[in-house]
């Protein structure tokens, strides 16, 4: 019997690696992770330029610790968060290193933004009831929004690990019906992203 059912896992796999292959999946992978090499390194590089040539950062974060309190620094973060990331993480990762416990800091900004982006993929479901929207989804973006859902884990992958605001992809992935048990899954590498940054702010912060 379990045998058997290593036999059925295992050839359901290889269907679904057929699948990808088939439909060019990895191919777009491949092409979208050599992109964002590009972003990612002119993030960290334009970040070490501007605290050394333009403004200090440690100066900049002092100023916010000692005017805003701890919550209200996470709630700003939390509603930026959620309403497509109108302000880029990489401020409040760096403002965690000036907290008492910058690591539990870190944690609790990730778990906002991963809040935030669930948040936000209801909110893209909410949109379908408005007829115009709904409308020009399946009319006009009818094509896009087929393949779209075909690779969407990869989309909250690429929003939960990329420089790109998490809540825009949870957004589309609602917007679209994408599984939101999915979403839970993929988004949880939103907390990866935020690690490895921190990595890198970290050193530029006293």
């Amino acid at each position: 019997m379990s045998h058997q059912k290593k036999k059925r896992k295992k050839s359901r796999t290889k269907l679904i690696h057929q699948y990808y292959k088939y439909t060019g999946f990895y191919a777009f992978v491949g092409k979208s992770v050599r992109k964002a090499i590009i972003p990612i390194f002119l993030v960290v590089v334009g970040l070490i330029l501007f605290n050394k040539y333009i403004y200090n950062i440690n100066d900049g974060l002092e100023h916010m610790t000692e005017t805003f309190s701890t919550l209200g620094v996470l709630t700003v973060f939390f509603l930026s968060e959620t309403l497509l990331g109108i302000i880029p993480p990489e401020i409040f990762i760096a403002w965690s290193k000036k907290t008492e416990d910058p690591v539990v800091t870190l944690a609790i900004l990730a778990t906002l933004s991963y809040t935030g982006g669930l948040i936000t993929y209801f909110i893209g479901k909410a949109t379908l009831k408005i007829d115009k929207i709904r409308n020009f989804l399946e009319v006009k973006m009818a094509k896009q929004l087929k393949n779209t859902s075909k690779w969407g884990g990869f989309l909250i992958l690429a929003g939960a690990l990329l420089p790109i605001p998490f809540s825009i992809t949870c957004l589309t992935a609602g917007m679209i019906k994408y599984s939101f048990k999915n979403v839970v899954i993929f988004g949880l590498f939103r907390f990866a992203r935020f690690a490895i940054y921190a990595i890198a702010i970290f050193q530029m912060v006293d």
